[in-house]
């Protein structure tokens, strides 16, 4: 049975379509593997009796032939979205343990498509982080250790339990949100590919809110053809989400293995840190070449603002943040810290219901929001992110089809490595990544090759608005030149 767990979604929707299994067996060996790496602590939650009783209602539409596009395939569920009946917490203690009494639009459509649910995997609280060591569950563990080394490494975050139970097995593929970095930088950690779709495409309804103008779900998968398969299903318009966007979705699958012949590819010279180490920049040459071999274009571009996306972006964040995470005040849901008066329960629940980042987090939001220092600080990086979105804007108006980038600063870091004493430490993983959000563009990460260490490394491509075919395209061709990688099992 293991055999089921190693193939690709792709293959998986094949074999279920000859009836080589059924979705029964296909679920059935992935909670197998779930059971055997509960180390990893990739999921919060098992739902093993719903998982099976959506299994054998896929092999019934399978078998009557209305099956859905991705029927009796099992898959992961971030603690970010709500699902109906279902514990959702965003892995934080303040939400307790809430239950909500509906299904998140991007969940209830791959329900609709006849994917299996096996439960609620880990994140960083409420989506802050980047190593997913902030969860109140406890950090993940990334599948992939350091050649000869038994150190426990991050698998990035915050779609860390996302981004770990994909490669190692565990699901077909799962669902993320990427509000800086949160999809790609983790997929990067675990040599899984990781798309932010534009800002729109997906319905943000039913997620847990973070950063609300930055905020976007996508997929986590094995392999580009099956992120483009998962995409399709939880794009579209969705008129309860006033920021989702009427346009329709493409087949985004038909654009992979799509000749990239004539495209022109744009190499950003503020990409290349002072510092960066060696092998991120020969990853960055080979991927460059490789589209070059496609019959890609390179043409070296500016993105003058882009030194300025981390400070401006940790401006943002928080200030959405503080505003978004006001509604957990211990009234209608969640945990309740009893007090003398309704503001002591309101701080005693506050303070024993957040974590240290979400607090760092919400007090520099509510600072940089504050009378005195609204216009020195939240107005100017508004200011700023038009200045980063128009840099984008006028390169792709040059005729830039995308953008090539190495996805992360380095390769995977040991558990309690980064951000002990200094959170900007851990803030700069995001470095590569968070312009993308700043300018509502789709953003690609795909395995490339690996470290001195035998540690995965990614390349990320960003897009023109809704153009997520392209990425695709591009993607396939490094995945082809690269191959995939697949960790040695310890757990």
């Amino acid at each position: 049975m293991t055999a089921l767990t190693s193939l690709t979604l792709a293959e998986a929707r094949e074999g279920l379509a000859k009836k080589s299994f059924t979705s029964l067996e296909l679920t059935n060996a992935h909670l197998k593997a779930m059971e055997e790496a509960r180390a990893l602590n990739a999921f919060v939650l098992e739902t093993p009796d719903q998982a099976r009783a959506m299994a054998r209602e896929a092999d019934s539409r399978i078998i009557k032939g209305d099956g859905g596009p991705l029927a009796g395939i099992p898959l992961g569920i971030k603690d970010l979205f709500a699902t109906k009946g279902v514990r959702t917490t965003a892995c934080s203690k303040i939400l307790g343990d809430f239950v909500p009494t509906y299904e998140s639009t991007v969940t209830a459509q791959l329900w609709r498509d006849g994917a299996v649910m096996l439960g609620k995997l880990n994140n960083d609280e409420f989506a802050m982080g980047s190593s997913n060591e902030t969860s109140c569950f406890g950090p993940v563990a990334n599948p992939w250790r350091r050649e000869g080394s038994n150190t426990t490494l991050v698998p990035g975050g915050s779609s860390g339990g996302s981004a770990s139970a994909v490669a190692a097995l565990l699901c077909m593929g799962a669902t993320a949100t990427d509000t800086g970095g949160s999809i790609r930088q983790p997929a990067a950690f675990t040599a899984t590919v990781g798309i932010k779709p534009t800002y729109g495409r997906c319905s943000r309804w039913g997620i847990v809110a973070f950063a609300s103008s930055l905020d976007q779900a996508g997929p986590i998968a094995r392999s580009v053809r099956d992120a483009a398969l998962l995409l399709r299903s939880m794009a579209g318009h969705d008129p309860k989400d006033t920021t989702s966007v009427d346009t329709p979705v493409p087949d985004y699958e038909a654009a992979v293995g799509k000749s990239v012949k004539g495209m022109k590819i744009g190499i950003p010279r503020e990409y290349r840190l002072d510092g960066m180490p060696a092998e991120i920049e020969k990853l960055w040459s080979e991927g460059a070449a490789w589209l070059k071999a496609a019959g890609a274009e390179l043409v070296e571009v500016s993105l003058p603002h882009t030194k300025y996306a981390l400070p401006a972006y940790y401006i943002v964040a928080p200030a959405e943040a503080s505003s978004n995470l006001a509604r957990y005040d211990g009234v209608r849901y969640g945990l309740r810290v009893p007090g003398g008066s309704i503001s002591d329960m309101y701080e005693n629940t506050r303070a024993a219901g957040f974590g240290a980042e979400v607090r760092r987090r919400v007090m520099i939001g509510t600072y940089v929001l504050s009378a005195g220092y609204y216009d020195a600080y939240y107005l100017r990086a508004q200011k700023v992110r038009t200045l980063i979105k128009r840099d984008f804007e006028e390169l792709f108006a040059k005729g830039i089809n995308a953008i090539l980038t190495p996805a992360t600063p380095s390769a995977a870091f040991g558990v309690g490595e980064k951000g002990g004493g200094d959170p900007v430490e851990m803030y700069l993983n995001d470095i590569f990544t968070v312009t993308v959000n700043m300018a509502g563009l789709p953003g690609i990460a795909v395995p490339a090759g690996k470290d001195a260490q035998g540690l995965p490394l990614a390349l990320q491509l960003i897009g023109k608005p809704f153009d997520e075919e392209t990425l695709f395209s591009l993607g396939e061709v490094i995945e082809q030149a690269a191959g995939r990688f697949t960790p040695e099992r310890w757990w």
